[in-house]
């Protein structure tokens, strides 16, 4: 069913009632029971610290969670505070998208001046998140990602795909496009609202880059704010990845054939001011499946490597051919250009079909699985400074082959792929 509003009739007389409101902090949520309490009375406290002067909202967004998530989150005291809070189940397709649609419709019928977006399962928020987050908006910026310290092994996708793509192919040096934390202006809220993208994948995980890709592609002023370890619900690649990798690779794609005569005349890319002081805890290490990992890349080889052998260039099939037959899990090591490379001939065989192509884009997570275990060989040894030297050196790699993706993009056609 297709849904004029993510705002139910319950959820939207409680709107009425409010009036209007400053901020709407913006928490999305499914089953989240056992972290939501300690998101929300930190925003409290955060709002109450850095904005009392402030009408402000909380409105937690919910996803039909089946435990007690919503619960839990009605029952947070908040009369130690001057904050309104509303705890609702959303409308639409499940997934985060719809639930900050939500959000965002709130925030434009109370016509509010900035929304902050903080993910439920965050263990490491503390006030000054929330600070650091509106004070930009406050202060004339529009979008304001988050900049935060990440454990090497943490946010595979944003490291080796969402990163290295946004800043090549549309100029920005955004650390974390698909961070999760957000603050956005009313203008901006407002365009989001205005836009016809709620039956897709946008309204699931593809919900991050959307926004990111938008506020870029609008013109639209952007910062990033500085918020400290990012400490949340870890989940092993190898394992938990595959859903959000295809709903977040798969609209970076779309959007290259939305945004194609933006992307195109992009030459080179820029710094994004990073405002703040980092609040709150380094990251703690965590270990990941190595096995599980190369495994994965493994039984994919065998499943798909014909349709690989025909997607990618020779030189970089060679690359995994060989690898399949490696039996030393440390050899498992892969130069950026054959990973860069690989992204690129994915999104031409991506934008060059007309079907099937999710079901194509699944056989490129053997090789992210691959390319994680490739970043656990390299980075085993590194500290943060290295680590992130690394991923800054992978997305160069993708800047300095953008020329070769261009030319493929303008060249190619359907002829070897045209069915899967």
């Amino acid at each position: 069913m297709r849904f004029l509003t993510a705002l139910r009739q319950p959820t939207i007389r409680k709107l009425e009632i409010l009036g209007d409101a400053d901020i709407v902090v913006g928490i999305p949520t499914y089953m989240n029971a056992n972290t939501v309490r300690k998101v929300i009375k930190t925003v409290c406290q955060g709002l109450h610290m850095y904005f009392p002067g402030k009408k402000a909202l909380i409105f937690v967004s919910d996803g039909g969670s089946t435990d007690d998530t919503r619960e839990v989150a009605q029952s947070v005291d908040l009369s130690d505070y001057d904050h309104e809070k509303i705890v609702a189940i959303y409308r639409g397709l499940p997934g985060k998208g719809s639930a900050l649609r939500a959000v965002f419709e709130a925030a434009k019928f109370l016509d509010a001046e900035a929304v902050a977006l903080f993910d439920a399962d965050l263990r490491s928020i503390t006030p000054e998140w929330v600070r650091n987050i509106l004070t930009p908006v406050f202060e004339g910026y529009e979008y304001v990602t988050p900049y935060y310290k990440r454990y090497k092994y943490d946010g595979t996708i944003t490291n080796t795909i969402a990163y290295p793509l946004t800043r090549a192919l549309f100029g920005k040096g955004i650390r974390q496009p698909i961070g999760g934390d957000f603050g956005v202006g009313s203008s901006l809220f407002n365009h989001y609202v205005n836009q016809d993208v709620w039956e897709t994948d946008v309204a699931r995980f593809g919900i991050d880059i959307w926004m990111t890709v938008n506020a870029i592609t609008g013109g639209f002023r952007i910062a990033q704010a500085r918020l400290g370890a990012k400490v949340h619900d870890v989940k092993d690649p190898a394992k938990h990845l595959s859903g959000m990798f295809r709903q977040v690779v798969g609209t970076i794609f779309n959007l290259l054939d939305e945004y194609e005569g933006y992307w195109k005349k992009v030459k080179g890319s820029e710094d994004v001011p990073v405002l703040g002081e980092f609040a709150g805890e380094d990251p703690p290490p965590f270990d990941i499946d190595l096995l599980a990992l190369i495994e994965y890349f493994k039984l994919g080889y065998e499943n798909f490597g014909a349709l690989w052998r025909n997607i990618l260039e020779p030189e970089d099939y060679r690359v995994y051919e060989a690898l399949y037959y490696e039996e030393n899990p440390d050899k498992f090591v892969i130069p950026n250009e054959t990973w860069a490379r690989t992204v690129y001939r994915y999104a031409i065989t991506f934008h060059s079909m007309t079907r099937q192509r999710f079901k194509v884009l699944n056989t490129l997570i053997p090789l992210y699985n691959l390319n994680v275990a490739n970043l656990y060989n390299r980075l085993r040894d590194a500290d943060t400074v290295k680590a992130e030297e690394f991923f800054d050196e992978m997305a160069a790699t993708f800047e300095e082959l953008k020329e070769y993706f261009v030319n493929l993009w303008e060249g190619i056609r359907s002829e070897n792929v045209t069915s899967y």
